[in-house]
């Protein structure tokens, strides 16, 4: 990643990356796939997030809409009701830097008038009216690659190419995509996607080669926390899926990723900054 890439300016928060990262995953949802409903009330939704920040969260995603396997889009206005209250009071109460989880246009404009200071879209700003929202807003934005949509991206996922080469392909001309709709390159975060539209093999070959992504010269995020890949490697439920959690954010981490996008941060927060203490000791002359 570029000097000049190391701080995003999130509204009226500044984001220092020139280390790793971890955001804390705030789903207001009732059918997110390891925590849906949960976090539904608002003030249980504050209270979670007070923690993940006590524990060194550096940011806060909230997302108001499942994309787990199988799921269906709903309609942006259902979607804004769940996340506007939320990250209201979180900016006002906690002045933390929020992220939102978000492929809806409506709900980008909603949350960054109430203060977000980033936008994270799994579907890459390829919805109508997308783009322009995203690059008005002013915020960063996370793009990732997903093969077809999380209502069939599991269904038997195919690719041509070696699964690094796909991705890489894709988000370069996701990132053309936004420079042409005024969206600038340095307002640009890149996820490689795990777990979307990717089999378990895709996916670990991609963890392996995620070196191959900085050639972009972006931030990378990852998220893996308790996903599926982890219960299918080690044969564990959700519940029992943090150890292999931390370690494939360890491997991340040592593979350049920037941002952690996690459900435990206190110990994925442990994790990143060991491994980080490791790197920067093999850099030391």
């Amino acid at each position: 990643m570029s000097d000049s890439s190391a701080v995003l300016h999130c509204g009226r928060h500044r984001l220092d990356l020139s280390y790793p990262r971890v955001m804390g995953i705030l789903n207001v949802t009732p059918d997110s796939f390891s925590d849906g409903g949960r976090h539904i009330v608002v003030d249980d939704a504050l209270r979670h997030a007070e923690r993940m920040l006590a524990e060194g969260a550096a940011i806060i995603d909230v997302g108001g809409e499942s994309t787990r396997p199988g799921s269906r889009p709903i309609p942006a206005q259902q979607e804004l009701d769940r996340v506007a209250p939320v990250v209201e009071r979180l900016v006002r109460e906690l002045d933390a830097l929020i992220s939102v989880d978000t492929s809806s246009p409506e709900v980008m404009r909603g949350t960054a008038a109430l203060g977000a200071g980033m936008l994270n879209d799994v579907r890459a700003l390829r919805q109508e009216g997308a783009l322009q929202a995203a690059a008005r807003s002013g915020l960063p934005v996370c793009v990732m690659h997903l093969l077809g949509e999380p209502s069939d991206m599991q269904r038997a996922p195919h690719y041509a190419e070696p699964i690094e080469e796909a991705v890489a392909q894709f988000l370069a001309e996701r990132i053309d995509a936004c420079e042409a709709a005024g969206l600038k390159r340095e307002r640009l975060i890149l996820d490689p996607g795990f777990g979307f539209g990717k089999t378990v093999e895709h996916n670990l070959r991609l963890l392996r080669r995620m070196q191959h992504l900085e050639t972009l010269g972006l931030p990378l995020l990852v998220g893996m926390s308790r996903k599926s890949m982890i219960g299918k490697v080690l044969e564990r439920p959700v519940e029992e899926r943090l150890p292999g959690g931390l370690a494939l954010a360890a491997l991340a981490v040592e593979r350049g990723a920037r941002i952690l996008r996690v459900h435990d941060v206190g110990p994925s927060v442990d994790a990143v900054n060991m491994t980080w203490a490791v790197l920067q000791e093999g850099l030391e002359p």
